[in-house]
């Protein structure tokens, strides 16, 4: 009697354990993206970090390919001791972002997250979700179609003739 109550939880299980391994993905990528977006540096930031960051987010505009932080090019010296200056008078970086692109329009090295822009950050996020969907469909498909196909006993039947002929 006990064996049989187990195997039948075993068998109400099944759906549970082929399913587990797919929810314990989406946690880690849900969470990785979360921290990812949110950020995971629980302390404040350094005046040096700051100066940093912002300058790492612009780019040189006498340069190609460099952020102000990376080029020695004039125009960036400048910025990056503009952005240490608005630091030492107590700025917030979002009033630091704004008077930079004020002074250098193009300058933006990451695009905003908001608005039209925005696209550049949801747009591969949602390829991603798509292209795993369409694969857990195509993979689902793929079983149940392999499932009904065999031999039958006819193609048994030939096969054995076949073997004994030859």
């Amino acid at each position: 009697m006990a064996l049989c109550c187990l195997e039948l939880a075993h068998e109400a299980l099944a759906p549970v354990r082929r399913w587990l391994p797919w929810a314990a993905l989406a946690v880690v990528v849900v969470t990785a993206l979360a921290i990812g977006t949110f950020g995971g540096s629980g302390g404040p930031r350094s005046d040096e970090d700051r100066t940093q960051s912002l300058a790492a987010s612009f780019r040189c505009p006498t340069c190609r390919g460099q952020s102000v932080a990376d080029s020695d090019a004039p125009a960036a010296v400048a910025i990056r001791s503009e952005i240490e200056r608005q630091i030492d008078e107590g700025r917030t970086d979002d009033e630091i972002r704004e008077f930079v692109l004020d002074r250098y329009p193009r300058s933006q090295q990451v695009p905003p997250r908001s608005g039209l822009a925005g696209l550049v950050w949801a747009l591969p996020v949602a390829a991603v979700v798509i292209a795993l969907f369409a694969l857990g469909v195509a993979f689902r498909r793929w079983r149940v179609v392999g499932e009904g196909r065999g031999p039958s006993a006819e193609d048994r039947v030939l096969v054995e003739r076949a073997r004994g002929e030859s």
